[in-house]
């Protein structure tokens, strides 16, 4: 079977009652479907690029005026968005079979179908084939394709371009929790997530390792970050906070103490618990004040309902929102207020005491994340130093708190002070992966 012989109905679909309409829609997309599916796997990428521009672009030069290209005959009654829903889902079960098997440089030709000069469609007059040509236009354009084209920016050159697509795996989250992609998609944007943030978390630990020898040569190793030569001194910032009075430790203790306790409690306590020990306590009393008269107003119909997983979830999510974004559109006030004063490094801080007590909250910190990404990403690279400072400290906090792996502060040098703070060029930071002792 060929994408030219697949049984796509010619039949004007406006002679159609609606509900035959939808349904000979729905049986046309399955099969086409299952079409890729099967092919997919058993074909070379090439026949099946073949394939795929057969059944989806070839055709709309044709200047026969009875005739509409076989796919687009059945969405000419106002269908449009079904069409967008077809070639998306088409498009991402060809990329989950190529990215398992390791032939990415065909997705790179398969999203150039979409931009290569000899595809461009000459114009005619013909009604049925303008529209169609349209919708084609209409997808280039499109949020869709923007989405499709973040599975062929390449990790190693992400820096290049637009600033943005150095954070493409929150951009990736953001696609796999949305319930109106195409399943495929989701599983595709979930697993190029975890692909490139298991990327740097290798390469900062290399990183680390190789710049602290004094054998090792400057071009053997590369900063996964942007933060230059200052990232090892921020790395040792954070990994300096171990032993008793680690964040882990102390996220364990208030999850304990915060059994059985009602909501109302446990949101004067959770806002104790992340705003403890933070420095400069001056500023910190403002953004607490900020923090406390908004969480202490949400849901106080449920103040007295005990704190249940559901609830800690809820409750976390909700305080992940005024940190970051409460709408998904724009940044929260606390959050400007935060970048505005320079206190990046504390919000993160803060992020990751979320997360410690609600492991189950970090995919919609990154979707936020997402957000607060898209919002800023119509602004030059210089006028978003501040949020690209806080994505940055955010990425380094994360894979240094990461279940894999873990970081050790190790002294390499006598001095009179018991505060490594004081002196963190005498310590060296050292990192190993974690051994999984369930298996």
């Amino acid at each position: 079977m060929t994408a030219k012989s697949l049984p796509i109905s010619q039949e004007d679909p406006r002679c159609v009652a609606s509900d035959s309409r939808q349904l000979n829609v729905q049986i046309a997309q399955e099969e086409v479907y299952s079409f890729f599916v099967e092919i997919v796997k058993k074909l070379p990428p090439e026949d099946v690029l073949r394939e795929f521009k057969g059944l989806f672009i070839d055709g709309l030069d044709s200047e026969d005026s009875d005739y509409v290209p076989g796919i687009y005959s059945i969405f000419l009654n106002d269908n449009e968005q079904e069409l967008c829903n077809t070639l998306k889902r088409c498009c991402y079960i060809i990329i989950n079979n190529w990215k398992t098997n390791r032939k990415d440089k065909y997705i790179q030709e398969l999203v150039n179908l979409f931009v290569q000069e000899n595809l461009k469609i000459k114009t005619n007059n013909l009604p049925a084939v303008k529209i169609c040509k349209s919708w084609l236009e209409n997808f280039v354009n499109s949020k869709d394709y923007k989405e499709l084209k973040l599975f062929v920016i390449k990790y190693d050159e992400s820096a290049k371009g637009h600033w943005a697509n150095r954070y493409t795996s929150y951009l990736l989250i953001d696609q796999s929790v949305n319930q109106n992609n195409p399943r495929e998609q989701q599983e595709a944007a979930r697993r190029l997530s975890k692909q490139i943030k298991d990327k740097f978390k290798f390469e900062l630990a290399m990183y680390i390792a190789r710049s602290q020898s004094a054998c090792s040569s400057t071009t053997r190793y590369t900063n996964p970050s942007i933060l230059g030569n200052h990232v090892l001194r921020l790395i040792k910032t954070i990994v300096l906070k171990r032993g008793v009075f680690s964040h882990e430790n102390i996220a364990h203790i208030f999850l304990k103490q915060t059994q059985n306790q009602s909501l109302k409690e446990f949101k004067i306590n959770l806002e104790k618990y992340l705003f403890f020990s933070e420095k400069n306590q001056e500023l910190v009393d403002i953004w607490r004040q900020q923090f406390t008269d908004t969480l202490l107003l949400w849901k106080t119909d449920y103040n007295q309902e005990i704190i249940t997983k559901e609830l800690l979830l809820r409750t976390c999510n909700r305080v992940i929102d005024y940190l970051t974004t409460e709408n998904g559109k724009e940044p929260s006030s606390l959050f400007i207020l935060l970048l505005n004063q320079g206190n990046s490094l504390t919000l993160v801080i803060i992020l990751l005491k979320i997360i410690l007590i609600c492991k189950n909250s970090r995919r919609h910190l990154e979707t936020r994340i997402a957000h607060l990404i898209r919002f800023y990403e119509k602004y030059p690279e210089e006028e978003c130093k501040g949020i690209i400072n806080f994505i940055e400290i955010f990425n380094i906090t994360f894979a240094i708190h990461a279940e894999n792996v873990e970081y050790n502060l190790i002294k390499m040098e006598e001095d009179q002070s018991s505060n490594p703070q004081l002196n963190l060029d005498g310590y060296r930071v050292f990192s190993q992966m974690k051994v999984d002792r369930q298996k």
